[in-house]
């Protein structure tokens, strides 16, 4: 294992209790029925590496790239599980959204538990997502016979609660889905987009994680840099942590 990777992933942290990695767009965290295809993961590849078992204690989808936080042991996976249900660990991710949000918001529209079923019928779940505008972009590309150009924008996102694709449903319900998301988004934006920048992904990041320490207690902030990629849009240099 070279010093700063383990199974070719970039080590964010690590100690005898965590492991903070940046998950690439693209590879899942851990097998899935739902992708039962995918031969490719973030636990196999370090349980490989490390010769020993790993915990995910949260979730990032497939398509979404960075922050990923994994426990060596059952007990600070228990510890941590706890702290994101109870919302004592503090998340933003970077966000493309379609067309311009307002400057600042919040939204707390419940969600159906699962976001593979149909909503009707389902228990709808308490779920808060806040956010704020950080650049307003113009592409000059038609995805609407009515405009000549196409508005976006770079969000920084702070989901308040865990639910299941929490922030493409309420992005998508705010009128605003996701680029590149190929459930909850738009078909003709996500081609488009792709085509314009040279580049198909969920335009989603998650850029910086604080959590408190299961074993020491002290406070701990992760932080994944975005890709490369992100400077494609022509946005200014993105700012990092919170």
């Amino acid at each position: 294992m070279a010093a700063g990777t383990a199974g070719g992933l970039d080590l964010l942290h690590a100690d005898a209790w965590l492991l903070a990695v940046h998950k690439p767009a693209g590879l899942l965290v851990h097998r899935t029925a739902l992708d039962a295809q995918a031969d490719d993961d973030v636990v196999t590849r370090l349980q490989t590496a490390l010769g020993a078992p790993v915990w995910p204690v949260h979730r990032l989808d497939k398509g979404t790239s960075g922050v990923l936080l994994l426990a060596r042991d059952v007990d600070s996976a228990r510890a941590l599980g706890a702290d994101f249900a109870a919302g004592r660990v503090d998340k933003h991710y970077l966000a493309l959204v379609r067309g311009w949000p307002a400057d600042a918001g919040e939204t707390d529209a419940p969600l159906a538990r699962d976001p593979e079923l149909p909503s009707t019928g389902q228990p709808l779940l308490p779920a808060r997502t806040r956010w704020q505008v950080l650049q307003r972009l113009v592409l000059p590309i038609a995805t609407h016979p009515q405009h000549a150009d196409t508005r976006l924008a770079l969000v920084d996102v702070q989901p308040l609660s865990g639910r299941r694709h929490q922030i493409r449903r309420h992005f998508k319900a705010l009128a605003h889905p996701l680029v590149g998301d190929a459930t909850h988004g738009k078909g003709p934006l996500n081609r488009a987009v792709a085509a314009h920048l040279g580049l198909a992904r969920l335009w989603l990041h998650a850029q910086t994680l604080a959590i408190t320490h299961p074993a020491t207690g002290t406070r701990l902030p992760l932080q994944a840099p975005p890709g490369p990629e992100w400077q494609r849009l022509g946005a200014a240099p993105l700012a990092a942590g919170h």
